[in-house]
């Protein structure tokens, strides 16, 4: 059956109400119109045929008229001139600013290249300008390592500047995210880190208790934020700075520095108890040297992540430095992804994301895009967003894997034994260790089967200095000139192009105008001079053929080489 249209028809006691509303409306405009006194204009009556003088009125009338045209036309043709002058003078101006721009692009393009970089607060000078600050202005350095990869969380350059330092100023580690780790593998870590220097387990608050997160609570009832928001060590830490305070006998600040994504701002805002830094899972949240004020005493400052050298190899540039899942390119994010993944056993991390078994990381990224429904038009797995989803869990604190200490114990070169005893000196190593042992024993931690193991690639090299990041500003300078260069050429490749054509029709002229000559004959011209201008007229016309050949040729598809 086919659908009707819906009938327009209304009832009786409708349509009457519609009408009756109609004319009350009408009713009422007259009214208003009535009383504004709106009257039609008249029309004008024009001059009558009795009044004296009527043509000469008329004709004057018509003169008048005819002037204001004339005026109306001269304006217009003014305003035309100057529409033109306008014009002349801005392809003027666009001629001079083009010449400008060809003559000086390369000492124009470096210095606002230069500009450019000292501009912006998210480059890699400015972040290293504000982790220098953060060394200079504090006593006490917290470098925060993750428990699941210590010493790859280590930076050689950062423990040798504060060392090295002279004055008073310490270096403690902070080993963050301890209930990602195997109770025994935490165990071992504390033993050979506190060999060099002052170590504290930490575990930070990962949601803090604000306005947002009580809104948070009442939205969802289910989510328990009585073990989320518990952080456990900071008690200690706290007691380790005020006590090297009191010895100080002076108001303290202590730097928390570290690779990105470490989880820096997280334990201030522990130590803190309120949400005084921003956090996030994405890398390099923190721009800038960021003052909290914990105490009269103790003054913390947060810094921006340290900055991966990139002569580091892969796996600890994709885990240590400041990838932009969102805005990163894609090989990047793969390469690292296939550099986490060959440095942990296969069959762990088939057991872990529940999945069969892969030959090589990008089997395996496809697969688990399949899984996860990750998939791109026509059911093709869309490796590159699943990619940035695994390296986001790696780097945050999602995924429980854990790497083993060196077997013997090889301080670096710039820690001797006094520089250790120096380290440790001013602070209760005592307490400290019972303290930890505390909060091993409260935490509870994945079981050994369920952690992933993972191969270290030891020390992660970083970029303290802003010196050492001026090559890469100015590589990059570089590339930016050659880009421009290359765009010239181009340009000035168009410009010979078009010159070439116009030579060709010159030529060919030139050629009609010999032949022309020839078969006149006329006096005083030679036959084996006219044959000669012939052949070099046809010579120079066969060179531009043959000039004109290879960029078609290039542009040819080859089809012999299609199925090879």
């Amino acid at each position: 059956a086919e659908l009707r249209k819906a009938s327009k028809r209304l009832s009786c006691h409708k349509r009457y109400k519609i009408q009756k509303k109609i004319r009350e409306h009408h009713r009422k405009v007259r009214k208003e119109a009535k009383k504004r006194g709106h009257r039609k204009p008249k029309k004008d009556p024009g001059i009558p045929s009795a009044a004296p003088f009527k043509e000469e009125l008329l004709r004057e009338a018509e003169q008048r008229k005819q002037r204001l045209e004339e005026l109306k036309q001269k304006q217009k043709l003014n305003r035309q001139k100057e529409h033109e002058k306008k014009r002349k003078l801005e392809a003027k101006k666009n001629a001079a600013k083009v010449k400008e721009k060809a003559e000086g692009k390369k000492s124009s393009g470096k210095s606002k290249g230069k500009t450019n970089k000292e501009m912006n607060k998210n480059s890699k000078k400015s972040l290293c300008r504000e982790l220098k600050k953060v060394l200079e202005a504090s006593d006490v350095v917290l470098e925060v390592l993750d428990a699941r990869d210590p010493m790859g969380c280590r930076c050689p350059q950062l423990e040798q500047a504060v060392t090295c330092s002279g004055g008073n100023k310490k270096l403690l580690l902070v080993l963050n995210k301890i209930d990602l780790v195997p109770k025994n593998n935490l165990e071992k870590w504390l033993n050979y880190l506190k060999k060099e220097f002052p170590t504290v387990a930490f575990k930070s608050a990962t949601l803090m208790k604000d306005k947002t997160m009580e809104q948070f609570t009442k939205r969802r009832a289910r989510v328990d934020l009585s073990k989320t928001s518990q952080s456990f060590g900071s008690k200690c830490l706290l007691k380790l700075l005020q006590e090297f305070g009191r010895t100080q006998n002076k108001a303290i600040q202590v730097g928390v520095v570290g690779f990105p994504n470490v989880g820096k701002s997280s334990i201030i805002n522990s130590l803190k108890g309120v949400r005084a830094c921003n956090v996030g899972v994405a890398r390099g949240v923190t721009k800038s040297m960021q003052t909290v004020h914990i105490d009269k005493q103790t003054k913390i400052l947060d810094s921006p992540g340290i900055i991966a050298d990139p002569s580091n190899s892969a796996l600890a540039l994709a885990l240590r430095s400041v990838i932009d899942t969102e805005e990163a390119d894609s090989a990047a994010v793969l390469e690292g992804v296939n550099a986490i993944v060959n440095h942990c056993s296969k069959q762990q991390i088939t057991m872990h994301y529940s999945m069969p078994d892969f030959r090589n990381p990008e089997e395996f990224l496809s697969l688990l895009a399949q899984k996860r429904g990750m998939l791109k038009k026509g059911g093709v797995p869309d490796i590159e967003n699943i990619a940035k989803v695994v390296l986001c869990d790696w780097t945050g604190a999602k995924i429980s894997y854990h790497s083993q200490p060196p077997e013997s114990q090889r301080p670096p070169p710039y820690l001797t034994e006094q520089k250790i005893a120096e380290m440790q000196e001013g602070f209760n190593l005592q307490n400290l260790d019972q303290e930890n042992s505390n909060t091993v024993q409260a935490l509870k931690y994945p079981s050994p089967a369920s952690s992933i193991v993972f191969q270290s690639a030891g020390m992660a090299n970083g970029t303290i200095d802003e010196n050492e990041v001026i090559e890469e500003g100015s590589e990059w300078q570089n590339m930016e000139t050659s880009k421009e260069e290359e765009e010239e050429g181009e340009e000035e490749e168009e410009f010979t192009e078009s010159d070439d054509d116009q030579d060709d029709m010159e030529e060919e002229n030139d050629i009609k105008e010999v032949t022309r000559k020839a078969k006149l004959g006329k006096r005083g011209t030679n036959p084996t001079n006219l044959e000669e201008q012939i052949a070099e007229s046809e010579r120079s016309t066969s060179l531009s053929f043959n000039l004109d050949k290879p960029a078609e040729e290039d542009d040819a598809y080859d089809f012999n080489t299609d199925y090879v």
